[in-house]
């Protein structure tokens, strides 16, 4: 059985020794992150001694993809396939009447900041950021659950401000807003990453609930109790909960964050969110997610992955694998593998792939004798199966993502699809070098 929740994931890794369990004390401004970021967001952690605190903190459980696989029962190569089925057969949520996150009830006024560490990541954040908390939120008839991760700057008492990204999302506060009418939130923190991966899943592509996703996911029906002061259903094995509204028509002046891409962004006025109630397990464990990491990027990369594979197999069947890199932000750079059959499969892979998803920026196409998740592999058939002047195109004046610095320079992108693919009838030129013996323990020779 696949653990169903934070404490058991952890207890299950640090049982192999894959946890980093600090004992030192460390603080939660620059240091904590600066402590995960070492290991760049890949590794699980579990601070025990966070300064001016007396709960733990956990990090870096959804950074490695291998990781994020064996949470929910799968080999990685397995990954994509169980994502799908995960959107098509979905397990639904069990409601429960009592559950371990309402163990400890606290109901305002109250601060945020006496109770879980709130860490600053940056140089020059403009403050302390809850980064990984699960945003629950439903439709307006009250029927659809959706989630999603938003950064929210704490700004004293029981406020932080709210980052909404999300077309539906932001649709939605817009019409409650435009009436005088706040939005109910719940906030989820301490979750496994199963939970984190579902809430990346497309609202605008799936119209699925997503909690019902992770439990697919997971293999079992997750467990749900209604929340205490917002009609809004969380998950009963969560660690950490703020109940609240996003209010209409006041926003709080942002300041810089260190964004995804690598650069400082943020800075515009957001709208502000009141907590109205904490709930949280007895000996809570706090959670965090360092910013433009590995756990940042693996969730979001491998969504897009899914779509990206399911889109570009409409057009060329016989496309492998896909890869979005985690260095390029996890959504510039894809890499598709193909069983060439004929000469235009990788240009029409590629066209596909930029039609797929606007923020894609450059695509290589590679034969299936390449390693698209080694960077070096990849590398390796542009540098000996491409010719610039045949094998690359490129279409300027594109769609881009704002999260790309050079793209808000001109509110555009230029695309740019690489063939690295040989060509069908010059097979044997290109047959790859091998060694037919194979696994030398380098023991048995010295």
């Amino acid at each position: 059985m696949n653990p169903l929740s934070m404490r058991e994931l952890i207890a299950d890794w640090e049982m192999r020794e894959l946890l980093y369990r600090i004992k030192k004390e460390v603080n939660a401004e620059y240091e904590l992150g600066a402590v995960v970021k070492s290991m760049k967001g890949e590794q699980p952690f579990l601070f025990e001694n966070v300064k001016g605190y007396t709960v733990p903190m956990a990090a870096g459980l959804g950074g490695s993809r291998k990781l994020m696989a064996e949470s929910i029962g799968a080999a990685e190569s397995e990954l994509i396939p169980k994502m799908i089925d995960s959107i098509i057969n979905p397990i639904p949520t069990n409601m429960v009447p009592t559950a371990p996150v309402h163990e400890n009830v606290v109901m305002g006024p109250f601060d945020l900041d006496d109770f879980f560490p709130i860490p600053t990541f940056h140089a020059e954040d403009c403050g302390p950021y809850y980064v990984s908390g699960i945003l629950v939120v439903k439709d307006l008839e009250g029927k659809k659950r959706y989630t999603s991760i938003r950064r929210m700057k704490f700004i004293g008492g029981n406020r932080t401000n709210i980052v909404i990204t999300s077309p539906e999302l932001a649709r939605q506060y817009a019409y409650l807003e435009q009436k005088g009418e706040p939005m109910e939130v719940a906030v989820m923190f301490g979750v496994v990453p199963a939970v984190v991966l579902a809430s990346q899943f497309s609202t605008h592509l799936y119209h699925a609930d997503k909690l019902n996703v992770a439990g697919a996911l997971l293999g079992q029906a997750l467990d749900v109790v209604q929340c205490k002061t917002v009609d809004i259903e969380v998950l009963a094995e969560a660690e950490i909960v703020l109940e609240g509204k996003i209010l209409p028509n006041v926003r709080d002046s942002e300041g810089l964050f260190g964004e995804l891409g690598g650069y400082y962004g943020g800075n515009m006025p957001q709208p502000i969110v009141e907590m109205s109630a904490i709930t949280y397990r007895d000996n809570p464990i706090s959670q965090t997610i360092f910013p433009s990491s590995s756990e940042e990027k693996l969730p979001m990369g491998l969504v897009r992955e899914m779509t990206l594979f399911s889109t570009v197999r409409q057009v060329v069947e016989n496309v492998k694998a896909v890869h979005i890199t985690m260095a390029a932000a996890a959504r510039f750079h894809a890499v598709i593998q193909i069983e060439k059959k004929s000469e235009g499969d990788a240009k029409q892979a590629a066209m596909a792939a930029f039609a797929s998803d606007k923020d894609l920026k450059h695509v290589v196409v590679v034969d299936d004798d390449v390693d698209i998740f080694d960077s070096e592999d990849v590398e390796w058939a542009i540098a000996t199966r491409c010719q610039a002047d045949q094998d690359i195109f490129i279409v300027p004046g594109a769609m881009g993502s704002p999260l790309e610095s050079s793209h808000n320079l001109r509110g555009v992108s230029a695309k740019m699809g690489i063939d690295a693919t040989y060509p069908l009838s010059e097979k044997e030129l290109f047959k790859r070098t091998s060694v037919p013996i194979q696994n030398i323990n380098l023991k048995d020779y010295l």
